[in-house]
């Protein structure tokens, strides 16, 4: 009996001393859901676990320090992973760091808090961000623009921009919509709240938000939009000090001849574009390619641009992923013209066939913005009023996992300057 306990007890000791690590594939073969995958690794840096992304291997894979409730969490929450000794996770960032791997191994410091500038009517599945973060049991603060002129931006690492108009043009919608209740009862409450907030016109409260967010990315946040929120924010910040607005948005016309007042030195991603003058027509400018592309949904796709690990981690990390190619999908903004991209702005996916951006990145100050274009990457158009995407059914969306990339950025460990 006594030599049975400690044989039992030397195979314990055993496996706490070698199984010390919980390793997270995400190759297209290996791993059966990716996105929640990304919440694991929240959940592990929340619980003050050490954690690597290992970049370009496995799909992306992360290794995690071994904890019991990391791999319940796992089997709870249907993640694949594996128990690896601390002698094999060795051998894996020891093959990493070979000069001759375009892989990384980067270091993961804590979870950031997340931020939603969303309205706070807005249902999880009106937008692809808080849908997945919801998927993947991320948590996160919606906020809006009382909060965002209160400077509670400051409390957060990370800001998603809903699919906001930042013009104070209630999305472009009055050609198609202007007689449906939810588009009255959306410009009247949107009226009240600028009123209440000290603002004689929506366009004049959605511009000073806009400033806002451009001081919390100058000063060090990270900024993620998708859809009509790349461009329109863009769009407010160029326009600052001139009305673009027509009556019907914001009860007088515009300026004569605004497109020549525009400042495009006042913008993140976008230069020398033309505004939609007319407010019939639900586009905000030539920066989109909705209008002007002529592409099948089936062979609608974009391809990711791959870039060295070792010395461009920041791109690396945010295009992971188990395949190079993902499906397009439409939005009021479906992709950006690459004549209206600005040269410091890398373009890390696109449609090449068609020379437009379709995933952009930049800095701006001592923070980062990503840009991505499209509504929801599991629904290919989106419509107004379809049904919410059932994302238990697309577990494995590569589209879905660039908007995760972009959740785990900030808690990369920066890399010290050399001097």
């Amino acid at each position: 009996m006594k030599k049975l306990l400690l044989v039992f007890t030397f195979l314990f000791l055993s496996h706490s001393i070698w199984a010390s690590f919980v390793y997270i594939p995400m190759s297209h073969d290996n791993q059966k859901n990716h996105l929640k995958a990304y919440g694991i690794v929240y959940f592990s840096l929340q619980s003050g676990l050490k954690a690597k992304w290992l970049l370009n291997y496995d799909g992306g894979a992360f290794l995690i320090e071994n904890n019991p409730i990391i791999e319940n969490e796992c089997k709870i929450r249907g993640v694949s992973y594996q128990i690896i000794s601390d002698a094999k996770s060795q051998l894996i960032l020891q093959e990493i760091s070979s000069p001759s791997k375009n892989q990384e191994a980067v270091t993961l410091e804590k979870a950031p808090k997340i931020a939603v500038y969303s309205p706070k009517d807005k249902m999880p599945w009106d937008d692809a961000v808080t849908m997945v973060l919801t998927y993947a049991e991320i948590p996160f603060d919606v906020i809006y623009d009382e909060e965002v002129l209160n400077d509670k931006l400051l409390l957060y690492e990370w800001l998603h921009l809903h699919h906001e108009d930042f013009t104070g043009q209630y999305g472009r919608f009055y050609g198609a919509f202007r007689t449906a209740p939810w588009y009255i009862e959306g410009k009247r409450r949107a009226e009240a709240e600028a009123k209440k907030l000290g603002y004689t016109k929506v366009s004049q409260l959605k511009l000073d938000v806009a400033k806002k967010i451009r001081d919390y990315v100058v000063g060090g946040g990270f900024m993620f939009a998708m859809c009509s929120a790349t461009d329109s924010f863009d769009i407010a910040l160029s326009a600052d000090g001139v009305d673009i607005a027509e009556s019907m948005f914001d009860g007088d016309p515009s300026e004569s001849n605004y497109q020549s007042k525009i400042d495009f030195s006042k913008t993140f991603a976008f230069k020398s574009y033309n505004l939609i003058r007319n407010p019939i027509v639900y586009e905000f400018s030539s920066i989109d390619m909705t209008r002007k592309r002529r592409i099948p949904k089936t062979s609608d796709y974009f391809s990711l641009q791959e870039y060295s690990a070792k010395w461009d981690p920041i791109p690396t990390m945010l295009t992971q992923n188990h395949t190079q190619l993902v499906k397009g999908f439409m939005g009021q903004t479906t992709s950006f013209d690459r004549k209206n991209i600005k040269p410091n702005v890398l373009v890390m996916g696109e449609n090449k066939t068609n020379r437009e951006g379709k995933y952009i990145h930049g800095t701006k100050g001592k923070g980062f913005f990503t840009f991505y274009g499209g509504h929801d990457p599991e629904d290919y158009t989106h419509r107004v009023g379809d049904p919410k995407t059932e994302l238990d059914l697309h577990p494995t969306s590569p589209g879905y996992r660039l908007i995760l990339n972009n959740v785990l950025f900030p808690s990369a460990k920066k890399k010290k300057q050399k001097t």
